[in-house]
């Protein structure tokens, strides 16, 4: 069978990788490109150490690698087992036909029937470097395209020290966006912190450091721990969901109260990296935000509940003597006896540690 590639072709787009730099939502057409001119359907880039679902991949081999990762064949990949010493070593592109004695032997493998059931089978790994970490562009075949031939592999090798380059810049720069980001959110009074893909601090400006170390916020290694309990339980259910959700996924994290004793509480938001800064290298997925609360009254209503545990008629109580209301014309808003508000103004009193309306309007005006 002649070579399927065209290294005229692979040339040009190897040219334009440095588009994906600045943007990295290009890499998927690139690689599309790249697979157009190599006889191939689709790719993935693909991590040597922890595989995981949330990097660039062609639209083709989508379905394949949701189910490459939901069915967890990442965590015993015959092909990275095999492959990933040979690239360590200095190869720069290793096939099927390196890993295994014969086509039996491949055929043998789990994965290998699982690809298959999608009509693929043959696989090129181009391998290159984000700084000191070894990636994979992993190419893919489909039964009738065939094996990748040592001509065409020698073609495919050229884009290696392209890669390199362009997957070590990337990182760099999407490391000064977000160093840019977090300081900037400094420059507007605003404690930050970005986290990578595995909820590991990657950048933290001094507002969020000073925030640090009093016992209710603290860092160890590189991870946030939180001494109150719930509040712990919350942000690892949204670090469960940073690790499993799919880059494509908008994260759409309900703010988390961090109470702390004696203290007023912090509210900490999620924003979605975005950018230069979202280079699939960095891992960079989240940016929290330590401040008061921005929304409107139900969301108001909802931290006074989860920071002190009002009921609902506390909470409304509270937010309508912050919202400047007597608390005749918030017993009249909410149809109650002014006894009754009075009552629950006390309960507030007690529970936000507050002794004044001045204090309580003073901690709700915080919490915006």
């Amino acid at each position: 069978m002649g070579t399927r590639v065209d290294v005229g072709r692979l040339q040009s787009i190897s040219n334009r990788l440095g588009d994906a730099v600045l943007d990295p939502a290009q890499w998927p057409v690139l690689m599309q490109d790249i697979c157009s001119a190599s006889g191939a359907m689709g790719a993935c880039l693909l991590q040597s150490d922890v595989r995981t679902p949330d990097v660039p991949m062609t639209d083709s081999v989508r379905e394949f690698f949701k189910t490459y990762f939901d069915d967890r064949y990442n965590e015993n990949d015959i092909r990275a087992e095999r492959a990933v010493p040979l690239l360590l070593e200095g190869r720069q592109i290793v096939s099927d036909q390196d890993i295994f004695t014969s086509e039996t032997e491949m055929l043998r493998d789990p994965l290998y029937a699982h690809l298959n059931s999608f009509g693929l089978r043959w696989f090129a790994a181009v391998g290159f470097f984000a700084g000191p970490a070894l990636w994979g562009f992993s190419i893919q075949r489909t039964i009738g395209e065939g094996a990748f031939e040592e001509s065409e592999k020698t073609a495919l090798a050229n884009l290696s020290q392209r890669l390199t380059e362009t997957a070590t810049l990337s990182t760099s720069v999407g490391r000064v966006v977000l160093s840019n980001v977090t300081n900037a959110l400094g420059f507007i009074k605003r404690p930050a912190i970005a986290l990578d893909r595995l909820g590991s601090v990657l950048e933290i400006n001094p507002l969020a450091e000073a925030l640090l170390g009093g016992g209710d916020i603290n860092m160890v290694g590189q991870r946030l721990v939180l001494r109150d309990r719930r509040t712990q339980a919350a942000f690892n259910t949204f670090l469960d969901r940073l690790r499993a959700a799919s880059d494509l996924d908008a994260l759409g994290v309900a703010p988390i109260v961090i109470r702390r004793d004696g203290r007023l509480p912090v509210v900490i938001r999620v924003l979605p990296v975005d950018g230069a800064a979202r280079s699939p290298f960095l891992g960079a997925r989240a940016i929290l935000i330590f401040s008061g609360s921005d929304g409107g009254e139900a969301e108001q209503l909802a931290m006074l509940h989860q920071a002190f545990l009002l009921t609902p008629s506390e909470a409304r109580i509270a937010v309508c003597l912050a919202g400047g209301k007597s608390l005749e014309e918030a017993a009249q808003e909410m149809a109650i006896a002014q006894e009754t508000a009075r009552s629950h103004l006390k309960s507030v009193f007690r529970k936000t540690g507050t002794h004044r309306q001045g204090e309580l309007v003073a901690l709700v005006g915080r919490l915006r």
